[in-house]
């Protein structure tokens, strides 16, 4: 037998000593990060080595049902519960064999007749664990223990939310109505799709992503480093810290997007948020229809960008070599940035400006930006001053 923790708060997991970087997104009723309290179960004995290194908030709950289900160490979990669920790995020490599930379902005392409609199964023939049920209490928990390598389908409804950490699988897919996501430390191809909750990547993600948040849903990340990463909001803030990336695409309807460092092909496109990325060391493309662009550019690939009804600032380090196409309402270009053949036309109410920037002879190299409607403001600056995410 083994004792899960226990103890869920209304909202969300615990985040215990963990730092959430994006804690102004997170906002104050989604998760407990800081707070290190911890709960143990009523009942039961924790095998040794498996003790939490963080819990979830809330007051502590009774721990109502455990089970221990033999497996095979390359599986699948299935999950379709209405409550909240954690997922970590087996501690390997304990279980070297990495040939176990356990299963702990935590709630109020009392509550274990709610029971009744779980059911919680292993199919020795497709090698998959499922936890199924409707008629769990929503403040309930259910606690996971999983081999490594299992691959994870994880569906929760209402508010239920759900944390994944330290897992390295195949495939990760997680679907939520309002509950929050929180990934830690995964490395899989992850697909997250949610209706109405956060979407928070803690540590490092490692590989294929792709996150849908629809409505006023948030996204925001640490660290994502894989070859493909494509995320979308609608409504809600789309926050980044690192990308490391051969091809991102990043979309938000009426959301801002925030990137801190960011490496490789990207493309960034919004409808009515305004686009910021304090780092761009590869090819850029950004695009928004009513918001405005600022972004430094460290080390060069192509740089594309256009506003259509707002205004763009473009920093770039004073080293860099490029060719220069700046076109807009108004352009106004630094005395501090060596820019050389300089030429000035008029267009439709406009003005471009072409040049190219510390004798920059590579046609590849080039640096568009475009706001119609708006101004084009073009500086220099040192990379110590694009620092302000790094904090």
């Amino acid at each position: 037998m083994f004792a899960s923790r226990s103890g869920w708060g209304l909202d969300c997991l615990r985040l215990g000593h963990l730092r959430v970087w994006a804690g102004d997104a997170v906002g104050p009723r989604a998760c407990g990060a800081g707070q290190a309290r911890r709960y143990g179960s009523r009942g039961g004995k924790r095998p040794p080595g498996s003790e939490p290194q963080d819990s979830p908030p809330g007051p502590a709950g009774e721990t109502l049902r455990e089970w221990v289900l033999p497996v095979s160490p390359f599986g699948r979990l299935l999950a379709r519960l209405p409550c909240h669920l954690a997922v970590r790995p087996l501690d390997p020490l304990t279980y070297p064999d990495a040939d176990r599930v356990l299963v702990a379902v935590s709630g109020e005392e009392g509550g274990a007749q709610a029971l009744a409609g779980l059911q919680v199964k292993y199919d020795v023939a497709v090698e998959e664990v499922a936890i199924e049920s409707d008629t769990l209490d929503p403040q309930a928990s259910v606690e996971v223990q999983a081999p490594l390598k299992f691959d994870l389908n994880i569906k929760s409804s209402g508010s239920g939310c759900i944390k994944v950490q330290n897992i390295e699988c195949d495939n990760c897919k997680i679907e939520t109505d309002q509950g929050t996501s929180i990934l830690q430390s995964v490395k899989s191809k992850l697909h997250v799709q949610t209706k109405g909750g956060k979407v928070i990547c803690l540590g490092t993600l490692y590989g294929n992503i792709d996150i849908h948040a629809s409505d006023k849903s948030t996204v925001t990340v640490d660290k994502l480093q894989g070859s493909s990463v494509n995320i979308s909001t609608e409504d809600g803030l789309l926050k980044a810290k690192y990308l490391y990336t051969e091809s991102s695409f990043l979309s938000s309807a009426a959301g801002d997007i925030t990137l801190g460092s960011v490496h490789g092909n990207i493309t960034l496109q919004s409808k009515m948020g305004n686009i910021t990325v304090d780092s761009s060391s590869g090819c850029l493309k950004a695009s928004t229809h009513q918001g405005a662009l600022d972004v430094y550019v460290s080390q060069l690939g192509n740089v594309e960008l256009k506003s259509h009804e707002g205004s763009i600032l473009v920093k770039v380090a004073p080293s860099l070599q490029a060719h220069l196409q700046l076109s807009g309402k108004e352009v106004d270009v630094n005395s501090e940035v060596h820019v050389q053949e300089m030429a000035e036309a008029h267009k439709d109410g406009g003005v471009i400006i072409t040049g190219l920037m510390n004798q920059g002879n590579k046609p590849e190299k080039w640096i568009k930006a475009d706001a119609p409607k708006g101004t084009v403001r073009f500086r220099s600056q040192s990379w110590f001053q694009s620092l302000k995410l790094q904090d």
